[in-house]
């Protein structure tokens, strides 16, 4: 613990360079302007799993109209997984949360997680329109800063979990600085 501790201060005393996350969908790209600042270790986490190509193939699984699109599920979310798509995660540990005071807005990018705050691994969403309620409560890693159209095209969901029997999915996610 003590040594987690160490390494979040020294994230936290060395300034990190921009990121962006650049999603390709059949529709277009999309382009998050990830924020280190606000969440270093969730930004980190995404950074690894784009550059291991860990986003490639992987499905908008729960898209609900006026709310939210989510993906990121590196586990289940890909074509012909044994488990369902939003089920799973990454091989790697769940993170703290990260809450900071941004607010959860069109284009806001969060991190998916269950009850547990500290559950938060490989899923994202992206917001469609103003979610307040999430605020505090989820780790915003960022924000759409091109190709809010292509997010707005993704396809929707059924239902009031959004679940999307013929999803979008990420063709490739690539980090640029």
């Amino acid at each position: 613990m003590i040594a987690r501790l160490a390494f979040v201060a020294a994230l936290a005393a060395t300034p990190l360079a921009a990121q962006d996350l650049v999603l390709e969908l059949e529709s277009g790209e999309i382009t998050i302007a990830l924020n280190a600042d606000a969440a270093p270790l969730h930004v980190e986490r995404i950074v690894t799993l784009a550059n291991q190509g860990a986003y490639d193939g992987v499905a908008f699984h729960r898209v609900i109209e006026g709310f939210m699109a989510q993906t990121g599920d590196v586990r289940c979310g890909v074509e012909g997984a044994s488990c369902p798509a939003g089920t799973g995660g990454s091989d790697l540990d769940n993170l703290p949360a990260e809450f900071s005071d941004l607010n959860f807005g069109p284009g806001v990018v969060g991190m998916a997680r269950s009850q547990n705050p500290n559950s938060a691994n490989s899923q994202f969403f992206i917001m469609f329109e103003e979610g307040a309620f999430l605020n505090g409560q989820y780790t915003v890693i960022g924000e759409v800063s091109e190709g809010m159209d292509v997010v707005n095209g993704i396809t929707r969901g059924a239902g009031s979990n959004g679940a999307v029997s013929n999803p979008d999915r990420i063709i490739s996610a690539t980090i640029a600085e």
